[in-house]
């Protein structure tokens, strides 16, 4: 009994020893683990900090880290009576029109012009390029997209040579795999202290907005008078929504003359707008809202429409004429702008070749595929194209001639300074020559006094238009004017305007 006793006792010793060993085991590796996943987790945190703060394709500051670096500065131009500036940086055309400079060819996109890949490796060219006029002592950062920043000291003079310096440093030749890039950049500048450090980036950006409007690559300083601007604006856009369907927008007519007979020959479309509240708005004012927020499109159908239909009318009064409808980019790059418009000129019995499409140098030379897709289509429909504003682009005898143009638009601030600027005399006289060398007409827009009128004429001119004939009207104004005896008036109808006509015929 007694060996079995102490037999019992050993093994419940040894039991206690193997019990103690594995806890102690147990409690080494669960330390080990617990400083595997501290490790872990620190590591962690790092990466979602790194991502939270550093930019992964440039290098730069996160939105994140730039508004704390914004509230550090704040900070310490409050303690100091110091001041600084934020500029915002958008680099122009970079997602929707890139331009192959080299090549003169416009592109939806770096990508498409260069190659895929490149439009990444031009931002972070974009980084490096603002970190070394920064010389690394400004917070840069990149907020999304083409979209950057820079906090500096000083106040809206000294942002300004920045922004200058951030523009030429972009400007300059950048190598990527798709060969040799430059680009441009509008930029927003707004100044601490003068307003609330919440609101500096918001300010930046409409700051940002003004410069774009300016034709890209302009730096502009926040002003509070922009703000009322934007609101007015605001107010405009949403107004301008309903105006179609309010039938607040209505046409004028502005009679186009023969400069040697100084007979009526055309007329060009002109739309205008009649707010119920604020009376007529400037179409300096709401075309260029349209443009910006994609509502030229529904209202350039509108015109087109309400043109052939007018047109129509006049016909069956037995007055027949051309009509002039000015066309924008955004029409031109539609897919079936040239289905629309042809079948409302058979829906209005009405020939082609007495629509005339108004369409600005630029455009017609914003040699994209869409846009030299919708050339040749017009050509095949047959409508009679003019090139408007004409003399403030850079036209080619080349380019002219690959376009189914048949008639020149002289830009009138040529007209304007035809008395006074021998420069614009000699631009007006070679437009004219060029024109008739590739069998096109000219059309002289903005005259309003006599002496323009002879000179253009001297010229050879062909088609003259302005305040001097006529302002313009509305189509009842143009339809009783026909009807008056011309004897006393400077310009009269053309007798072909009023041959007959057979309604069930397209004439």
């Amino acid at each position: 009994m007694q060996a079995a006793a102490w037999t019992g006792w050993i093994w419940i010793a040894l039991a206690g020893l193997l019990t103690t060993g594995g806890a102690a085991w147990l409690w080494l590796s669960a330390a080990r683990d617990l400083r595997r996943a501290r490790s872990e987790l620190d590591s962690t945190r790092a990466t979602l900090e790194q991502q939270r703060t550093i930019d992964p394709l440039t290098g730069l500051s996160t939105l994140a880290a730039f508004d704390e670096a914004l509230d550090a500065i704040a900070e310490q131009c409050d303690q100091r009576g110091a001041e600084a500036s934020v500029l915002l940086i958008e680099i122009d055309h970079f997602r929707s029109v890139n331009e192959a400079y080299g090549a003169g060819v416009v592109f939806r996109s770096v990508n498409e012009a260069y190659g895929a890949g490149v439009g990444d490796e031009a931002l972070r060219a974009v980084g490096e390029r603002l970190r070394a006029v920064g010389k690394d002592r400004y917070p840069c950062a990149r907020l999304g997209g083409d979209t950057f920043a820079m906090a500096l000291g000083g106040n809206a003079s000294v942002a300004q040579g920045t922004a200058a310096a951030i523009g030429a440093s972009l400007g300059e030749p950048m190598t990527t795999a798709g060969g040799t890039l430059r680009l441009g950049c509008s930029i927003g500048i707004v100044s601490y202290p003068g307003q609330p450090r919440r609101m500096l980036l918001d300010k930046a950006s409409i700051a940002l907005q003004d410069a774009k409007a300016l034709g890209r690559g302009a730096h502009v300083v926040f002003d509070p008078s922009q703000e009322t601007s934007r609101r007015d604006s605001a107010r405009a856009l949403h107004d301008l929504r309903g105006a179609l369907d309010n039938r607040e927008l209505f046409l004028h007519y502005q009679p186009k003359i023969d400069a040697t007979s100084l007979q009526i020959t055309a007329a060009e479309v002109l739309v205008r707008w009649r707010h119920p509240a604020t009376g007529i708005v400037s179409p300096d004012r709401f075309i260029p809202l349209a443009e910006r927020y994609g509502l030229i499109e529904p209202i350039g159908r509108w015109v087109i429409e309400e043109a052939c239909r007018q047109a129509a009318i006049w016909r069956d009064q037995g007055m027949r004429m051309r009509i002039a409808v000015n066309i924008s980019g955004d029409q031109m790059r539609q897919p079936d702008f040239v289905d629309h418009l042809a079948s409302t000129l058979q829906r209005h019995n009405m020939q082609p070749s007495r629509f005339t499409c108004e369409i600005t140098e630029s455009i017609a030379m914003a040699d994209t595929s869409a846009t030299r897709a919708t050339f040749e289509r017009l050509r095949l429909l047959g409508v009679h194209v003019s090139i408007d504003d004409f003399g403030t682009g850079h036209s080619s005898l080349a380019s002219l001639k690959r376009l189914p143009a048949a008639e020149l638009k002289i830009d009138r601030a040529f007209v304007t300074d035809l008395a006074t600027s021998e420069h614009a005399r000699f631009i007006a006289e070679t437009i004219v020559k060029m024109a008739h060398a590739l069998d096109m007409r000219v059309v002289a827009e903005g005259v309003e006094n006599r002496h323009q009128r002879d000179l253009l004429v001297g010229m050879g001119c062909d088609e003259l238009q302005g305040y001097l004939f006529a302002r313009p009207m509305p189509a009842e104004e143009l339809t009783m004017w026909s009807a008056r005896d011309q004897g006393s008036q400077a310009a009269a109808f053309r007798p072909s305007i009023f041959a007959e006509t057979a309604p069930n015929k397209i004439t």
